[in-house]
Order: C-alpha cells, then sequence, then structure tokens
C-alpha cells in the first residue's frame, strides 16, 4: 500500500523547501532527501544548492538525481520512510535539456510525463511517504522565447497530473502554506 503523496507547489522563493523540510523534520522518520540539481558549471547553482545543503539535517539520506529519479529511487535500498523530492521544476528542465532540438512541446510534455510515471510507479509499489516540491510557473511572465513556453506549459501539465494523484496538495505563497487539497 503506498504511503501519502503531497506536492508542495509556489514561486521562487516562496518557502517551498523549508516548508516542505519542517514538515518533514515533524515526521521524525528517516529520511531520502533527492536533489535533482545537475550543477554543471553553473555558479549561481552551485550557490543555490550549497545553500540547501547547509540547512538539510546531516542525518538525512541524499541522493542526487538529475533524471529517471523514480527508477533509481526504486533501485535502492533504503530505510528511509520519507521521500523529499527537491524539486520537480528542476528535474524536468534536466529532462528537457536532453531532447533533440528542435524541442516540440509533444516531445518536451512526453517526456516529462514519463520523468512522472517512473516516479508515480515508485510511489505506488511502496510504503514511503513523499513530498515533491514544485513551482508554479503559470502565475508570472510569458516566457519571450519558444522553448521557454514548451518547457512552462509541459511542467503546468505535469504539476496538475501530481495534484491530481496527491493526497495533499500545498501553495506556498510569501512564506505562508495555503492548503489546496487534502
Amino acid at each position: 500500500m503506498a504511503g501519502k503523496l503531497t506536492l508542495i507547489l509556489g514561486g521562487v522563493r516562496s518557502g517551498k523547501s523549508a516548508y516542505a523540510q519542517k514538515l518533514v523534520e515533524q515526521r521524525n522518520a528517516p529520511v531520502l532527501f533527492v536533489a535533482t540539481a545537475d550543477i554543471g558549471g553553473d555558479e549561481e547553482m552551485q550557490v543555490r544548492v550549497n545553500a540547501h545543503r547547509v540547512v538539510r539535517p546531516q542525518h538525512w539520506q541524499t541522493l542526487e538525481a538529475s533524471r529517471n529519479v523514480g527508477k533509481v529511487v526504486g533501485s535502492l535500498n533504503t530505510q528511509a520512510r520519507i521521500i523529499l523530492l527537491d524539486c520537480l521544476t528542476v528535474l524536468a528542465g534536466n529532462v528537457v535539456s536532453h531532447l533533440l532540438e528542435p524541442i516540440t512541446s509533444q516531445a518536451a510534455e512526453l517526456a516529462i510525463s514519463n520523468e512522472i510515471d517512473g516516479i508515480l510507479a515508485t510511489y505506488n509499489i511502496g510504503e514511503m511517504d513523499w513530498f515533491i516540491i514544485s513551482n508554479e510557473v503559470g502565475m508570472g511572465i510569458v516566457p519571450p522565447y519558444p522553448l521557454g513556453r514548451v518547457y512552462r506549459d509541459a511542467l503546468g501539465r505535469a504539476n496538475q497530473r501530481l495534484a491530481a494523484e496527491a493526497n495533499e496538495v500545498i501553495f506556498m505563497i510569501a512564506g505562508l502554506p495555503m492548503k489546496l487539497k487534502g
């Protein structure tokens, strides 16, 4: 029997990660933190990742997985009772960046949907509670270039799909949680 799935949405710097970490810490159970960032040579991303590492409890197990998260988590022999995936936004970007150009809406949505399939398959066969963080990208500026719009639309549909499957959905704004579901 699958555990509970919680989706935490919000804009950039809305407090998603800090809130998710607080919720998970309150559970007092072994945690697998899934970090999706593929830093490469991106110095700004390295600074962000380092800031997250500093505030993350040292006793949490960390898995760095930039793609195929469901498959990788499913292959682990872990004692974790909670999976905290931070974040789907970056994971979706990783998935789209590996597509052949020109990247179409259909290709991006299929690739991200396949990633979501893997996550949900692993979630559904386990007993762990999952907390997935993602950005709500549909409330901001419309990207001025086609690939940005393709990515925004594909991530928006992925968020909708996860929200439909989730037991609980929380929307963060200015550090404040708003319960949307559950």
